[in-house]
Parts: structure tokens; C-alpha cells; sequence
């Protein structure tokens, strides 16, 4: 059985205490690997390595630190087939997914940041005859990262390469749920030959590893992606400490439906942003609601659509909805298929555990469930689910549907299906989130701010928002 080390000090390791935690393959709920349960030992290590080797690192020119993240994107390219399969098997995610996706993602994060520091530039400001401002941003020490289990590698380069090209070292944390391609990552960085203790690999639980990374005095800069009430006990430890903290968090997106939409394109779009990777993406538009006049005209085509989808091994190219995560977070989803009922819900397709055969018959699937007839207030639709799992939800009034999407505690994404471009341009400025798509879903500049409002998050990352985050800014004022 494949075992799972820490990257610490360029080196893998073994956890200090010789603890291991059983890794499941979700498709099949067979264990397959162990991963490190690591503890405050392991953190210290992995942290006074990034302490030992910033000075170095941060003292390198831009262009040698760019270099460095070109050879980790060459080489994640590279092995990309090996990623994608290790991704798959892991989280649960359709094979043909992790390659079109999270993959290039992955390398596409490192190779952004390493052509993006080479243009970070500074800013002066002239006084005239009385001298000029200069603005200088520095790294700042050791950045703590933090990413979550849906999109493993997509989401844990996310966070370390703009840390890395900033000039940070770092200390970064996969979740426990989806350990194997960071680990592979650590594999990538040893053959890059990166250089000792610029980026340390420590696995573990959330409450363990997590919370030290999160408390440890010497790791003044944190960024995190997971849930909200994870998100809020971060900040009760860290804002304290004064850390410079990121925080992504959960959402409860609207994919709002106007009558003039292209109706094609909306009903596509529609159910690959409900069902894409099982529902687990924090950007999936659960609530849709959809103008009265088109309601059962979309709710039919969508309906058809959805009941088309696959179900199934996700090594195989026909699948377009693989495995749940985890036990719990399959127990998670029907309960609230289970509360939809009980609030008044009726379940136009979907509903169910799907049970495969062979190898597969012990693996948690659910099928894509399609839901009517709840309040827009109701805890179904005001709590996030993350799974495969959909409100339809009629308005008649520009206004009612954008009371009904700004509802909720969160603020992350929003999505607008009209061809009326005025109509569009309102709604995206009033809906109360930090990403509206207008007639698309999940397309993405890595130039532009990502995060969102309300309970959806603090700070931005993505484009130069995450470089200015990773770095201090000094003024140095110049007096004639």
C-alpha cells in the first residue's frame, strides 16, 4: 500500500510520530494509501525550514524565482496523465475532468505567477519640487496555505505559486480527504531540484495540522479555501496574532433565468454549473431561479438534460458524475435531500444513492436531484450543500429575483442568462457577490480578482490581488 510522506526541508519524511491515517478511494471505499497524521512536531519542522530558507529566497531576483515555477509548470505538464488519474482516484472526480481541467489549472497557476511577478512593479508618486513617494512591496516571511478537497491540486497551486513568486517560503497543508496529488507535487518540486525549505508539504488533519499552521507565531501571513465555519474559527485564532489573512469560503450561488435568454445556451450552461464534479465546487449555481413566463419550458428541457447525465466509475470517459468525496459528506448531501422533502420540496428526478456494480459497489454516488416548490428562505435553499443538488425556484419581477438571490449569508457567485445587455449590466451590479458571469459559467482570466462578500469570504486572490497580498507595502518618502 502506497504510503504518503511530508515535504520538509526538501526531503520526504516520515511523520515525527509515526502516525498514519487510512486514504479511501471514494469510487470504491477500499483504502488504498496512508497518509502522515502529522502533528505540532512535523509543523515546527516544515516551519523553520521555510524560516531557514527565506533569506535565500527572498533575496533571489524575480526572474530566478520566475524561472523556478516554470520548471514546476513544465513538469506538471509533463506528468499530467499521472496527475489526472492519481486526482480522479482520490476525490472521486470523472478521469476526463481532472484532464481538462484541474491539471492544466495547476500548471497554468504556476505559469501565471511566474510571467506576473516579472511585471509587479512599484509605484511613485512625484511632489513636485518638494521631493516624491516611492512604493516598495516586499515579501513577507513564511505564508501558511491551506486548500480544500473538491479541486485538490487546482486549488493548492492556486495558493502557492503567487506565495512562492512574491518571495514568500511556505508551509502548506492539503486537505486529508485528497492528499495524493500534493504529494506527487512534492515528487515534482525534488526532481525541479527546488531549493530546500522553500515549500514544505505537511499532511494531516484539519484540527491538528491545520490549527498549527493557523496559530504558529512564525507564520505571519495565512490563506485558506474551505468552509465558512472553518473560515470563522481561523479568524478567531488569527486575528489575535495580527496574521494577514485570506479567507474563500462557502457559496450559495444564484443562476438566475430571464425569458429573452438565449434558452439553449442557458439550459447547457445551466446543468454544467448545477453538476460539474458532483456539485463539489464552491462557484455551482444551486439556486436557480428562472423567469415565470419560461418556467416549465426550462424546467422540462433541464429536467431531460440532467436525467441524460452519467453516473459511474469515473475512469470511465462516459461518466460525467463520479464519486462523492467522503462518506460524511455523502451522509451530508441526503440529508438535505432528506430535509428538502420535509420542507415541501418535490424531487423532479434524482433523489437517490446510486449503487454501482463490481468494483465500484462500495463507493458513495448520488444522482443528479432536481428540486421544486420550496421558499426561497428555507434552509435548503439558504445552506450550502455542495453535492449534485438544484432548486428551481420561478420570479416574476426584476426586483423579487434579486431579493430571493441576495438572501442568503453568502456572496461568493452569481450567473445571468439575458441577451439584454442593459438588463444584464443591472442585475450584475446588484446582486451581492464578488464574481457575476453574464451567459457563461466558470469562465475564468487568471488576471482578475477571485473571492467573495459576506459570508463568502475576506480578501481576493488571483491576477496581481494575490501578489499584493503575499507582499507588504512600504512607502519611502524622499524630501527635497
Amino acid at each position: 500500500m502506497k504510503k504518503i510522506l511530508n515535504y520538509i526541508d526538501g526531503t520526504l519524511l516520515e511523520p515525527s510520530e509515526g502516525n498514519y491515517l487510512e486514504n479511501k478511494n471514494p469510487a470504491t471505499g477500499k483504502v488504498y494509501s496512508l497518509i502522515p497524521d502529522s502533528s505540532a512536531i512535523d509543523v515546527e519542522l516544515a516551519t523553520k525550514a521555510a524560516q531557514t530558507a527565506y533569506p535565500f529566497w527572498s533575496g533571489l531576483p524575480k526572474e530566478e524565482r520566475s524561472n523556478w515555477l516554470l520548471k514546476i509548470a513544465e513538469l506538471i505538464d509533463k506528468k499530467s496523465d499521472e496527475l489526472a488519474l492519481a486526482e480522479s482516484i482520490d476525490q472521486g472526480k470523472p478521469l476526463s475532468l481532472a484532464k481538462r481541467v484541474d491539471i492544466p489549472r495547476a500548471a497554468a497557476n504556476f505559469r501565471f505567477y511566474a510571467t506576473a511577478i516579472l511585471h509587479f512593479s512599484s509605484e511613485t508618486n512625484d511632489m513636485g519640487s518638494n521631493g516624491f513617494n516611492y512604493t516598495i512591496k516586499s515579501p513577507i516571511g513564511v505564508a501558511g496555505c491551506i486548500s480544500p478537497w473538491n479541486l485538490p491540486l487546482y486549488l493548492f497551486t492556486w495558493k502557492i505559486a503567487p506565495a512562492l513568486a512574491a518571495g514568500n517560503t511556505v508551509v502548506a497543508k492539503p486537505s486529508e480527504i485528497t492528499p495524493m496529488t500534493a504529494y506527487l507535487l512534492s515528487e515534482i518540486c525534488i526532481e525541479a531540484g527546488l531549493p530546500k525549505g522553500v515549500l514544505n508539504i505537511v499532511h494531516g488533519l484539519g484540527s491538528k495540522v491545520g490549527n498549527d499552521i493557523v496559530s504558529h507565531k512564525n507564520i505571519p501571513v495565512i490563506s485558506f479555501t474551505g468552509g465558512t465555519t472553518t473560515g470563522e474559527h481561523i479568524s478567531r485564532i488569527a486575528a489575535p496574532m495580527f496574521k494577514k489573512l485570506s479567507l474563500e469560503l462557502g457559496g450559495k450561488n444564484p443562476n438566475i433565468i430571464f425569458a429573452d435568454c438565449d434558452f439553449e445556451l442557458a439550459v447547457k450552461t445551466s446543468v454544467l454549473a448545477s453538476f460539474s464534479n458532483q456539485g463539489e465546487i464552491c462557484l455551482c449555481g444551486s439556486r436557480i431561479f428562472i423567469e415565470k413566463s419560461i418556467y416549465e419550458k426550462f424546467k422540462n428541457a433541464f429536467i431531460e438534460k440532467t436525467k441524460n447525465l452519467v453516473v459511474g466509475n469515473p475512469l470511465d470517459e462516459k461518466t460525467n458524475l463520479g464519486a462523492i468525496a467522503s462518506e460524511a459528506h455523502f451522509n451530508k448531501i441526503m440529508s438535505y435531500i432528506k430535509l428538502a422533502k420535509e420542507e415541501g420540496g418535490t424531487i423532479l428526478c434524482g433523489g437517490d444513492e446510486v449503487k454501482l456494480d463490481g468494483e465500484n459497489s462500495e463507493g458513495k454516488f448520488i444522482l443528479p436531484t432536481v428540486i421544486e416548490g420550496l421558499e426561497y428562505k428555507c434552509r435548503t435553499n439558504q445552506e450550502e450543500i455542495f453535492g449534485p443538488v438544484v432548486t428551481l425556484t420561478p420570479f416574476e419581477t426584476e426586483e423579487e429575483v434579486i431579493m430571493m438571490a441576495n438572501s442568503t449569508q453568502y456572496g461568493l457567485a452569481g450567473t445571468v442568462f439575458t441577451q439584454n445587455l442593459t438588463k444584464a449590466h443591472k442585475i450584475a451590479l446588484q446582486l451581492h457577490s464578488g464574481i457575476v458571469w453574464i451567459n457563461c459559467w466558470l469562465v475564468r482570466d487568471l488576471r482578475t480578482p477571485f473571492g467573495g462578500v459576506k459570508n463568502s469570504g475576506v480578501g481576493r486572490e488571483g491576477g496581481f490581488e494575490a501578489l499584493n497580498f503575499f507582499t507588504e507595502p512600504k512607502n519611502i518618502c524622499v524630501h527635497f
